[in-house]
């Protein structure tokens, strides 16, 4: 009896935590595989533990989530062609796995060895020329970096602390994605805005480059359309009010328009027929003009 007590109230936990996105997920045409792995809360010892060795702290909502469950994971497949093809991943890494993005330079490396920190070029004019967006993170020791979701080969999602001083420690983060070309996009100002998200797009492929300039590739756009349409077409609306910024717009009468050519005038070529007429009429208009001088 009891523990069918606690299996319900566990069930209610997770029901929570995810949303409801489960039984949405199980009611989907060609969705099948829907699994959510059962995690312990964290122990808040480890929590502390954390924040000691990283000198950081970390943000209440995050710390929040890891005293309900340590970490989070939620996959689903589709089924094509008799053959279940995995593609919603939705994942959140626990405490004992947030490691920094930039593991400590090992005394066997190379002293000339090249690493991310090399990608700090750019001048502050540089980045003050932005506009409005917010600046970068760096991989440097001004910004320490955790990973929260390795999104396979697409990017990382990271728990970000900018304007970082050695000894101090950080208490202000975000949550950026760090794409394929090692550039950020800043994703949420906090952990609870970026769990919505993650729920809201079902874990799809490639999901956090709908908020690069760039957007997702074609086949994500496809599985997008399909299983979140109301979402995806929202923000191709948001992005431009036509809904087609990531269309190429071609002009066919522009695109196979070639240059004017100017007519060329050919000249009639005299056939033997017509020479032939032509000479028996002189001749014969000849012989007329002397009979009658006769």
């Amino acid at each position: 009896m009891e523990e069918t007590k606690e299996s319900l109230t566990f069930k209610g936990v997770a029901e929570r935590l995810t949303l409801g996105i489960t039984r949405i997920l199980e009611n989907m045409p060609g969705v099948v595989d829907v699994r959510f792995v059962e995690k312990e809360p964290a122990e808040k010892r480890s929590l502390l533990s954390w924040e000691q060795k990283n000198t950081c702290i970390l943000p209440e909502d995050l710390r929040d989530f890891y005293l309900t469950t340590d970490g989070f994971t939620l996959t689903w497949s589709v089924k094509l062609d008799n053959e279940c093809v995995p593609l919603g991943c939705m994942m959140i890494n626990s405490v004992s796995t947030l490691c920094p993005l930039l593991q400590p330079v090992s005394l066997f490396s190379l002293p000339n060895a090249p690493s991310l920190a090399d990608l700090d070029w750019e001048e502050d004019g540089a980045e003050s020329g932005r506009g409005r967006a917010p600046a970068a993170p760096h991989f440097d020791s001004r910004s320490r970096i955790f990973e929260l979701h390795s999104c396979g080969v697409n990017g990382k999602v990271c728990l970000v602390y900018k304007n970082c001083t050695t000894g101090v420690v950080a208490q202000q983060s975000d949550i950026w994605f760090l794409d394929r070309s090692l550039c950020w996009h800043l994703l949420t100002a906090t952990f609870t805005s970026y769990y919505r998200l993650m729920i809201t797009h079902l874990g799809l492929p490639e999901w956090q480059y709908a908020f690069t300039p760039y957007g997702p590739s074609p086949q994500a756009k496809q599985w997008a359309s399909l299983y979140q349409p109301l979402t995806f077409s929202s923000e191709l609306n948001f992005a431009d009010p036509a809904g087609d910024s990531h269309l190429n717009k071609l002009d066919p009468t522009k695109a196979f328009k070639g240059k004017a050519k100017v007519p060329v005038l050919k000249k009639k070529q005299s056939t033997p027929c017509s020479l032939g007429s032509t000479a028996k009429s002189q001749s014969s208009a000849v012989r007329h003009h002397s009979g009658g001088k006769r």
